[in-house]
């Protein structure tokens, strides 16, 4: 039997936001992202890199208003392509999980792609309370909304949990490699699964 290629096409366009670009899950890591929020082009860079997805994206949004649709729209295309390149999911490990340090700061992400939505964001009363807001143009507030409405967008469990920090680039971006590289790991074909990773035999 052939294999399936777990591919989607992304398209979303408002009266915010125009969103176009193209996702392939068994990919190499290779990334074509202007969203317009340099901070987020990093990330989602970092997340593709480490999960081996390949990404393609281009967004236009309302950046004179705030970044919030722009950061909220994206997430809701990258959640439903996953979402779609993943189909019935037969075959996949379907839990990830990962802990990643960047200097300073670390973080940990949870994932299971079971067709049904709950986010848990923890983080420590340790962090200064001023790099939760802006700081080179996002913020962790904006990544904790990333998060959450990717995984509704994709009906998965997502749990992250920041352990400590004091500088938001290093916590988002240990949380954004860690999310990659979970993501790789709960969407990963175990050749062992000959159907859905469920004993009710769907995923929903």
């Amino acid at each position: 039997m052939a294999k399936r290629s777990r591919n989607a096409k992304i398209k979303r366009k408002t009266t915010e936001t125009d969103i176009s670009g193209a996702l392939v899950i068994d990919g190499k890591g290779k990334t074509d992202i202007k969203t317009g929020i340099g901070f987020l082009d990093h990330m989602l860079t970092l997340f593709a890199f480490h999960g081996l997805f390949d990404i393609t994206l281009k967004a236009k949004g309302d950046l004179d208003v705030d970044s919030h649709h722009t950061n909220e729209d994206i997430a809701i295309c990258l959640g439903k392509a996953f979402k779609e390149a993943l189909g019935d999911c037969k075959g996949i490990k379907r839990y990830g999980s990962k802990e990643v340090p960047m200097d300073n700061a670390a973080a940990k992400v949870m994932v299971d792609v079971g067709g049904r939505y709950a986010f848990v964001w923890k983080i420590p009363v340790c962090v200064p309370a001023e790099i939760v807001q802006k700081e080179e143009g996002y913020s962790i507030a904006e990544g904790k909304d990333f998060f959450d409405t990717f995984a509704k967008n994709a009906g998965i469990n997502l749990h992250v949990e920041i352990y400590s920090g004091e500088d938001m680039h290093h916590i988002m971006e240990a949380a954004f490699k860690a999310f990659g590289i979970a993501m790789d790991e709960a969407t990963q074909i175990d050749v062992r699964r000959k159907g859905v990773p469920s004993t009710k035999g769907r995923i929903d």
